[in-house]
């Protein structure tokens, strides 16, 4: 897995830090939190909740890649130390080093957060999360074959008429058979 934060503006001027993780092998997302204030605390609770979500799963997270910024505490640390997951530091200004969270942060400023005037905490937390669940369930990936991390039906050899679905109030579209 992979971690980083990325910043955004509100029409407002308020900036909100956005923690994500991602998963290497099959790009599957992780939206953690988004804070105006991304203090040792809030990060240390936000990794206790997803390492009880993934222990709760029975998952096994090896390796949690992540930058060297200032606020991924030690205590952020110290919870996945307990889990049994290594931390692996990239090297000072490497962004190429994180490159799947890099790559995600750009991904998601392209499709979605580029287009869009942010009103609030509460606005980026729903737009976010619908852009999540696309980018999970419906957003076909180079890496994994046009396919999407956690696809929910497949239409390979299947035929009739097509629906479209509108994200992000029309922002993004998906296409699936009509029942």
């Amino acid at each position: 897995m992979a971690t980083d934060f990325f910043t955004i503006d509100t029409v407002l001027l308020r900036r909100y830090d956005v923690l994500f993780v991602i998963e290497l092998e099959r790009r599957v997302v992780h939206l953690l939190g988004v804070t105006a204030n991304p203090n040792g605390l809030w990060v240390t609770q936000v990794a206790l909740n997803f390492a009880a979500k993934l222990e709760e799963a029975g998952r096994q997270v090896r390796f949690l890649v992540r930058d060297r910024d200032t606020k991924f505490t030690a205590g952020f640390d110290a919870v996945f130390a307990s889990i049994g997951t290594e931390i692996i530091l990239t090297p000072v200004r490497s962004p190429r080093a994180n490159a799947f969270a890099e790559r995600l942060v750009r991904t998601a400023r392209e499709d979605c957060l580029d287009h869009l005037l942010v009103l609030s905490h509460h606005h980026l937390e729903t737009v976010l999360a619908e852009y999540v669940e696309h980018y999970n369930t419906a957003r076909p990936h180079r890496g994994l074959d046009l396919t999407p991390p956690e696809p929910t039906t497949s239409l390979v050899g299947r035929s009739g008429a097509i629906r479209r679905r509108d994200v992000l109030s029309g922002l993004i579209h998906e296409y699936e058979l009509a029942a």
